[in-house]
């Protein structure tokens, strides 16, 4: 086993794929999402986002310990399943890359517009934005791309939670409800539970994507993670991503709730609303300091999410050829350097199709980018239970009774959700 320098500290050079997940997470579904069922909704809807981070746990937490006890990707258990699960995997992604990337670019856009005062089309600040971030995958790949994370998490996350105490005392408690209105469980309600659950805290795609940052993790570092460690590591990042789901909700509902304000369509305006939720609990003084949090925030989301896909397709053709040897993985990318960048290009160029037939309806794009993901978490979320427990993961590292049993419940109650989803959009 690599020990990379001997077990002392090995825990912090496991570090680093939890970060990831985080900065892939505190996006769209945090910024844009949790903010606006704060904004409409109050504190309504905060069950609805703690059982989406409670249903979606054991989904997640399969990928970092998949790799970590097989030193493979979650890919491989994939395919160990049949290349049917390899190729339901594949279809779901091709479903989702474009309208994920273009909706992560446009709000990046937005913020960075607002910030620097640019007067240009958004697709043209987003085809900009798509293009630095192929940049720095080329030059830094995971190096960078963790080491941006960490930095840019950790800023955001203290501000938030700075912001989120100030304006706590603002709120009147005696008025509070923690479950919707009769009045409010209408359709409309429900597809937007259905779009917030969807990427809260993320879309479960995102398991493959930690499974492969585990790996490059071990690659960068010359450390291989015990699975305790790889557990610690995923557990900060993402029990941390839940907190500030419900943080950013608690914004929208202390700072526009009852205020008659709502989240604009136009990208620019909408930036420009978030930083006021800081910039009216913690002072005028904060604005760009928060301008800057959440630009470099929706900027490493969107960097992870461009790294992201190509990363895993690249190795989705490997498998679709082989097995993958232990520590692999990053050796199959290099191999499928080709394919890495075609899906880098055809991603980029997707998103911003979807982003011009999109452009003027901001809230839209976020809907039908989070309900896609929102209908494949169930699929999805069975595949990572089935490769968890295949035979090649040793019976030791195999997960406890009652994480199976959660996983099944995950599994079941994210089914139903979708079905009921289904039945109501067939209705509206």
């Amino acid at each position: 086993m690599v020990e990379g320098g001997g077990r002392s500290g090995g825990w912090r050079r496991a570090l680093g794929p939890g970060v990831l997940f985080t900065g892939a997470a505190v996006g769209v579904s945090h910024l844009v999402q949790s903010t606006r069922a704060g904004a409409v909704y109050g504190f309504a809807l905060v069950l609805v986002v703690v059982a989406a981070n409670l249903l979606k746990y054991p989904a997640f937490r399969f990928g970092p310990h998949y790799a970590a006890a097989t030193h493979t990707s979650l890919l491989e258990g994939y395919r160990r399943q049949g290349r049917w699960a390899l190729a339901v995997y594949g279809l779901l992604t091709l479903g989702t890359m474009f309208t994920v990337l273009a909706a992560v670019t446009l709000v990046t856009a937005g913020i960075a517009s607002f910030l620097f005062g640019i007067d240009l089309p958004p697709v043209v600040v987003s085809a900009v934005v798509l293009l630095l971030c192929g940049a720095l995958v080329a030059v830094g790949r995971y190096h960078w791309l963790d080491r941006i994370s960490k930095v840019v998490v950790s800023v955001l996350a203290l501000s938030t939670l700075v912001a989120v105490f100030a304006a706590l005392p603002t709120v009147d408690w005696g008025t509070i409800r923690i479950v919707p209105s009769s009045e409010e469980l209408d359709p409309a309600t429900m597809l937007f539970v259905a779009a917030l659950v969807g990427w809260m805290p993320s879309a479960i795609d995102v398991s493959v994507w930690q499974s492969l940052w585990t790996l490059a993790r071990e690659k960068d570092t010359g450390h291989r993670p015990t699975l305790q460690e790889s557990s610690l590591d995923f557990h900060l990042g993402y029990w941390g991503t839940a907190l500030l789901a419900v943080c950013f909700l608690a914004l929208g509902a202390a700072v526009m709730h009852g205020r008659g304000i709502e989240l604009d369509q136009r990208p620019a305006v909408f930036a420009s609303q978030i930083v006021d939720l800081y910039a009216s609990t913690l002072g005028e003084w904060s604005r760009p300091v928060i301008g800057t949090c959440a630009l470099l925030t929706m900027f490493s989301t969107t960097l992870t999410v461009v790294d992201g896909f190509p990363r895993a397709l690249s190795v989705l053709v490997a498998r679709f050829r082989g097995p993958e040897q232990p520590g692999g993985a990053e050796e199959d990318r290099q191999a499928n350097r080709n394919v890495y960048w075609v899906s880098v290009v055809v991603a980029a160029l997707g998103a911003l199709a979807v982003l011009q037939l999109l452009l003027a309806q901001l809230k839209t794009l976020v809907d039908v980018a989070t309900t896609l993901s929102f209908l494949t978490a169930p699929i999805l979320a069975w595949l990572n239970h089935r490769a968890v427990l295949g035979p090649e993961v040793p019976t030791e590292m195999r997960p406890a009774r009652w994480l199976i049993v959660a996983s099944w419940v995950g599994i079941i109650g994210l089914g139903g959700f979708a079905l009921l989803y289904l039945v109501l959009i067939t209705k509206a």
